[in-house]
C-alpha cells in the first residue's frame, strides 16, 4: 500500500483512483511516498526520506524545488494538456476582453441604474464609448505552441484570424496538432512585429523570464493587445507600465496578478482563472494520479519535467530495479558489475536521459537482496535506488 499525502484540494476523481488501488491518501498522511498537489509552494520545505515522487494537477511547476528534487532522485510530474480546453477557452475570452471594453460598459451600465426610463436613451447614446475591433480580420501570434498554444492557434483559425506562430521547442506531437494554415516563424521577433494581438503561452523558465521586456514591446505595432496565461514574471511589469501609457500596448490581460498590474491601467487583472472549472480540475488529477501509480507500482515515468519518459510496462520477471542518477559515462556498466558480480542476471533494461540526469530500468530475473542495492548507491553519480518488484 502506497502512502499519498494531498497538500491542496484535489479532485475526487483522482483521489478516489488512489483509494480504489489500496492507497493510504489524505491531507495528514505520515511520511507519504508520493505528494499531490496543486498550487502548494514547496520551496523551503524538507522532503521526507521516503518521497519518491510528486504530482502536480495542473501544468506550472514554479512551485516546486524542481532541482532540489532531482538531485534528490525525486521524480516530479505535471499534467500537461489536462487543462488545455479550459485555458483555451481564457485566452480567446481575454482577446476579447481586450478588444471592447465589455467590462467597463457594464460597470457603466450599473452607474445608470437609477435613470428610469432614461436609460435607453442614453444607452444609445453612451455605448460608443466601450467601442472595440473585431478580431475577425486581424493578426494573432501565438508563442509557445504546446498544448494550450496549439489550440488557441487553430481556434484564431476558425474565427477569421491570421495566425502565426512561435516555438523553438515544439515537439513532432504538438506540430500534428497545429493546423497547416498556422504560419510557423522562426524568430519571435516576427511575432511582435507582424501581430495585432499576441498570446503568451511558455512555461516559465530563465529562458523565458522578462521575454517582454522594453525591446520586445519596442518591435510591436501601436495598439498591440497582449494576453499572458503564462506566468506573470514572462512579462516586465515596468516596461509593460510604459509601453501602456505611450500607447504601444492597447490592453495587457494577465492571468497573473501581482501588486504591480492588480491596479495597473490599461491592464486586465483576472485571478489565475484559466484552469479554474471543474473539468479542468478532474482532468488534471486523473492524469497526475496516473501518472504516479505508474511510477510507484511500475517505475515507469511519463511527463515528468525532471527526469526523462521511460516505460517498460508491468514487470514480468522476479524484479525491476530503478536508478535516478547523473547522466554520466559507465554507470550501465557499473550497474551490470554490480549485478553481474551478486549472480543476477538482466533480463531487460532501458536507460534514458535528460540533460545532466537519467533514469534506469533494470528487469532483472532474481529478486535483489539489500547488499547490492546498497552497492548500487555507492556508485558515483548515483541518487536513488529503489526495488520496484
Amino acid at each position: 500500500m502506497f502512502k499519498i499525502r494531498t497538500m491542496n484540494t484535489i479532485s475526487p476523481l483522482g483521489t478516489n483512483l488512489l483509494a480504489e488501488r489500496g492507497c493510504e491518501v489524505g491531507a495528514e498522511v505520515e511520511s507519504p511516498q508520493a505528494l499531490l498537489i496543486r498550487s502548494a509552494d514547496l520551496h523551503g520545505k524538507a522532503f521526507w526520506p521516503e518521497l519518491l515522487c510528486i504530482g502536480r494537477a495542473g501544468a506550472g511547476v514554479n512551485n516546486i524545488p524542481v532541482s532540489d528534487c532531482t538531485e534528490a532522485g525525486i521524480a516530479v510530474f505535471n499534467s500537461p494538456g489536462a487543462n488545455a480546453d479550459a485555458t483555451k477557452e481564457m485566452v480567446i475570452f481575454e482577446m476579447l476582453l481586450a478588444s471592447r471594453d465589455m467590462l467597463g460598459s457594464i460597470e457603466w451600465v450599473k452607474s445608470i441604474a437609477d435613470r428610469g426610463a432614461e436609460i435607453p436613451a442614453l444607452v444609445e447614446k453612451g455605448k460608443s464609448a466601450f467601442a472595440g475591433p473585431e478580431i475577425c480580420g486581424k493578426s494573432l501570434g501565438v508563442i509557445g505552441l504546446g498544448a494550450v498554444g496549439a489550440l488557441v492557434a487553430n481556434t484564431a483559425l476558425q474565427l477569421g484570424m491570421t495566425v502565426r506562430g512561435y516555438d523553438p521547442y515544439m515537439s513532432v506531437e504538438a506540430a500534428w496538432r497545429l493546423s497547416r494554415e498556422v504560419i510557423h516563424v522562426d524568430y519571435a521577433e516576427e511575432i511582435f512585429r507582424s501581430s495585432d494581438y499576441i498570446s503568451l503561452n511558455v512555461p516559465y523558465t530563465e529562458s523565458t523570464h522578462h521575454l517582454i521586456d522594453a525591446t520586445a514591446l519596442s518591435y510591436m505595432r501601436d495598439g498591440v493587445r497582449i494576453m499572458n496565461e503564462s506566468r506573470a514574471e514572462v512579462v516586465d511589469d515596468d516596461a509593460m507600465l510604459a509601453a501602456i501609457a505611450s500607447g504601444k500596448v492597447g490592453k495587457y490581460v494577465t492571468d497573473f496578478p501581482n501588486e504591480k498590474t492588480a491596479n495597473m491601467p490599461g491592464c486586465i487583472a483576472i485571478p489565475h482563472l484559466g484552469a479554474s472549472t471543474e473539468e479542468s480540475e478532474d482532468n488534471c488529477a486523473k492524469m497526475a494520479v496516473n501518472q504516479l501509480m505508474n511510477y510507484l507500482e511500475n517505475g515507469n515515468i511519463v511527463n515528468s519535467v525532471n527526469y526523462p519518459n521511460c516505460d517498460m510496462g508491468t514487470c514480468v520477471t522476479a524484479g525491476r530495479i530503478a536508478i535516478n542518477h547523473r547522466n554520466t559515462v559507465n554507470m550501465i556498466s557499473s550497474f551490470s558489475k554490480v549485478l553481474g558480480d551478486a549472480g543476477i542476471n538482466i533480463s531487460d533494461m532501458t536507460n534514458k536521459s535528460k540533460g545532466n540526469y537519467a533514469y534506469t530500468l533494470l528487469d532483472v530475473q532474481t529478486r535483489p537482496y539489500q547488499e547490492v542495492i546498497e552497492k548500487l548507491e555507492k556508485i558515483d553519480g548515483v541518487l536513488r535506488v529503489r526495488i520496484v518488484k
